[in-house]
Formats: structure tokens, C-alpha cells, sequence
């Protein structure tokens, strides 16, 4: 069933309108609900993400949410960064290479559906799981408490602030960003809050 919010969230893309909108007529065939989550036509199956089509400048994309998990007999899933654990895109680059993999398509939401009726569930690392580099350890203590505060954070904003801290190229950006980052940890609050 075709959502409003969805029809306007297209309505307003500058690029990729005609891809976007091919991408959409597909997965409306698979009988799933069609929701605008984080702004994207997502399409569910009893309340639970199954995927998702959303535009980047150089492509646009189907993110399978469980793709982890998915069969992909012609490798054609790709792992956004390696710091996404489940989720998978296919990704587009003209509405040529859609038309010619439209049936391929098809199979990949219909093998993501299933995934979802199965009930099958990716394995994933939880936020405990992950491991402080020494480099922002060594950072963190550079700031008088915040190392301590550090540790008295949720697994899950510790887990946030290592992925921003280490997704700079440059170690004095690394440096800056925990610095800036220093007042918020030591008040116990996350990247986002």
C-alpha cells in the first residue's frame, strides 16, 4: 500500500527521482507495509524492519537490515562500513543497471522477507564487546577524570564515542575530538544526548 509521507519524501529528491522511484514500485510488489523511517522508505513486515531504499550522491541503494544473514549467490551485498554489523546494500548507479537486475532484485527483498519470517537473527558484537584502542585510553587520560567517567558510561555510549574518535583520519583530530567530547563524558552523558 502506497504511503503519502512516502510519495512527498520522493517529491522533494534532487537526484536519483526516477531510480528511487523504480526501487519503490519494487518493493511496493512484495506486499510488505511502506512506513518514511529516518526520512527513507522502509518497508515492514509485522512492525520489524525488513529494508529500506535511500539515495547517496554517487548511488542509491536497497539496505537489506538482516542482509548479514541473507544468501547473496551473486555477491551483490555490500557492507556500508565495517562498523555496520547486519545490515546490507545493493547498490545502483542508473536506472539502466536497476532494469536489468529488477528480477534480481525481487529475489533479494522475497529472501529478506523470509529471513524476517524465520525469525532469524544476525549475530552481532554487543557494545561491550568492543575494545578501547590504547591510543584513546592514552587520550582520555590526558583529561583529568575523564578516563574514569569514561568507563562509568553505558557499553553503548563507550562503543559511540570509540567509533567517532577512531573514524578520524589524523591524530590531532583524534586528540580534538575527545577533548570536545571531555565535558560531556565526565557529566556521563552520550555522543548524542
Amino acid at each position: 500500500m502506497v504511503n503519502r509521507r512516502v510519495d512527498i519524501a520522493l517529491g522533494k529528491l534532487t537526484a536519483w527521482q526516477e531510480e528511487m522511484a523504480e526501487l519503490r514500485n519494487i518493493a511496493l510488489e512484495t506486499g510488505l507495509t511502506e512506513e518514511l523511517k529516518w526520512g527513507q522508505p522502509c518497508y515492514t513486515f509485522d512492525n520489524a524492519n525488513v529494508f529500506l531504499i535511500h539515495s547517496f550522491k554517487n548511488y542509491c541503494a536497497v539496505l537489506f537490515m538482516k542482509g548479514s544473514v541473507m544468501k547473496d549467490p551473486k555477491g551483490l551485498l555490500i557492507q556500508q562500513t565495517e562498523n555496520v554489523q547486519a545490515g546490507r546494500q545493493m547498490r545502483f548507479e542508473s536506472m539502466k543497471e536497476i532494469t536489468k537486475l529488477r528480477p534480481t532484485i525481487k529475489k533479494y527483498m522475497k529472501e529478506a522477507i523470509a529471513v524476517e519470517e524465520a525469525g532469524i537473527k544476525p549475530v552481532v558484537k554487543k557494545a561491550s564487546e568492543f575494545v578501547v584502542p590504547d591510543e584513546i585510553v592514552k587520550l582520555l587520560k590526558k583529561h583529568p577524570g575523564v578516563a574514569a567517567a569514561f568507563k562509568k558510561l553505558t557499553p553503548g555510549r563507550q562503543r559511540a564515542y570509540v567509533l567517532h574518535f577512531t573514524g578520524a583520519k589524523q591524530a590531532a583530530t583524534r586528540e580534538a575530538r575527545v577533548a570536545k567530547a571531555a565535558p560531556s563524558i565526565l557529566k556521563g552523558k552520550g555522543l548524542n544526548d
